[in-house]
């Protein structure tokens, strides 16, 4: 029996909640990642997982043969890296995280992924700065120089199988929570992270719904890392909103420069948030730092989040950001006043007086697409009101920027059947 035969006959197996062995799953992302599957069988094979799930030995089994089927990146010593499992738009805490981390004297080599369920992804956003295609020869290079790069995984031929899987899975806007752990996770181990932290949100409009799911794709996340000898801190918590308040690459990407800035006007929520994730990944790497540097930061700093904060201030992060914008080909200096939204633009107003008391991330990210992100960078959704706020009638909730006329008159005759805001 060839490889694509024993392939069809193991889909066949999932589809009906069989298990599966290392080689039959081998044989799957093999076909997979060389295109010779098609997409009607890689479709079939998304599904069989959303359907029946994995158990825990076949989730191993998955990432490994994504790994093995794919190139690998090999870095020495301690390889930090910070993942979400997305789901939440408007929430980029990356383009913050990695150069603090960088500043701090720690590798890491970000990749990261286009749009898949929000209106754009990290690669996304930090394309609108410089490009993330890149060879590994190059990421080598440009994390020897800055210590961190933010890079498209897709760009190299790190677990390719997941890519195509993306693919088919996108039009419907879905990923099976063992699917996501497995896509995060190939790629973490294929890039040679060794140190990660986890963002793990819920809430009732965004891609994990209830706390005991959460508490299961971290769960699913030990028992791998705890496979692949890979040290994690998994942050599971509740979020019902976007952090910050651009939606889309450039209005994300011009919020976390003004973090990286400490622009008087920044998104406080968004640094907060940032700032709490980079110190969760410094704890984690200071358990392996050799003893007189663990000393010398404990000495100095009464926690990592006094540390992560004083690198954030004293512009040291901001600085190691324009080094990795320049080491990617991006123009340097750039500021987040050069980067402006499209001029096709429109406000949506309140209606009534009263308090917001939930903003419909989901819906949000349906306008946000509507009105062309994450294809046109410069278009998104602005947050002029958030929960807790105040509204009177006629108050501005949101600022639209469209693609073109037609995306932006699409997106208001949605709006009118779709809610955004709960008061």
């Amino acid at each position: 029996m060839d490889e694509k035969e024993q392939a069809i006959q193991a889909i066949r197996q999932k589809l009906i909640g069989k298990h599966l062995s290392y080689q039959q799953i081998y044989a799957i992302m093999d076909e997979i990642s060389h295109k010779k599957l098609g997409s009607v069988l890689t479709t079939y094979f998304a599904a069989s997982g959303y359907s029946e799930g994995f158990s825990d030995e076949e989730l191993y089994f998955l990432t490994q043969a994504m790994v093995e089927t794919g190139e690998k990146l090999t870095f020495k010593g301690i390889v930090a890296d910070k993942h979400s499992i997305g789901g939440v738009p408007g929430t980029r805490t990356t383009l913050i995280v990695v150069p603090i981390i960088a500043s701090a004297g720690f590798i890491i080599p970000k990749s990261s992924s286009r749009a898949i369920t929000t209106p754009d992804g990290t690669a996304d956003d930090m394309e609108v700065l410089a490009p993330v295609s890149f060879s590994t020869n190059k990421i080598y290079e440009i994390v020897k120089n800055t210590n961190g790069c933010i890079v498209w995984g897709g760009s190299v031929n790190i677990a390719p199988a997941d890519d195509q899987l993306i693919q088919v899975e996108k039009p419907l806007e879905f990923e099976s929570f063992d699917k996501i752990v497995v896509s995060i996770m190939s790629k973490k181990i294929a890039f040679g992270s060794n140190h990660i932290v986890f963002d793990i949100p819920y809430g009732k409009s965004v891609k994990v719904h209830k706390r005991e799911d959460a508490q299961t794709i971290a769960d699913k996340f030990k028992f791998l890392a705890s496979k692949f000898n890979v040290k994690i801190t998994c942050y599971v918590h509740e979020l019902e909103e976007p952090v910050g308040r651009g939606i889309g690459p450039l209005l994300e990407t011009r919020e976390a420069l003004l973090v990286l800035e400490q622009d008087q006007n920044r998104p406080l929520d968004l640094e907060q948030h940032a700032l709490h994730l980079a110190s969760l990944l410094l704890d984690l790497c200071l358990q392996d730092e050799v003893n007189s540097q663990k000393t010398k930061i404990q000495t100095k700093y009464a926690n990592t989040k006094t540390w992560a904060k004083e690198l954030l201030t004293s512009g040291k992060a901001h600085a190691k950001m324009q080094e990795i914008i320049k080491a990617q080909g991006g123009k340097v200096p750039i500021l987040a006043k050069e980067l402006i939204p499209s001029s096709i633009q429109a406000s949506f107003k309140a209606e009534k007086k009263g308090k917001v008391m939930h903003i419909n991330s989901q819906n949000i990210t349906t306008i946000a697409k509507i009105l062309g992100a994450p294809v046109f960078k410069n278009a998104g959704i602005f947050l002029e009101k958030k929960v807790g706020d105040e509204v009177l009638p006629s108050d501005t909730l949101l600022r639209l920027y469209a693609a073109n006329e037609y995306n932006l008159a699409e997106a208001l005759e949605t709006l009118k059947n779709l809610q955004l805001y709960s008061f």
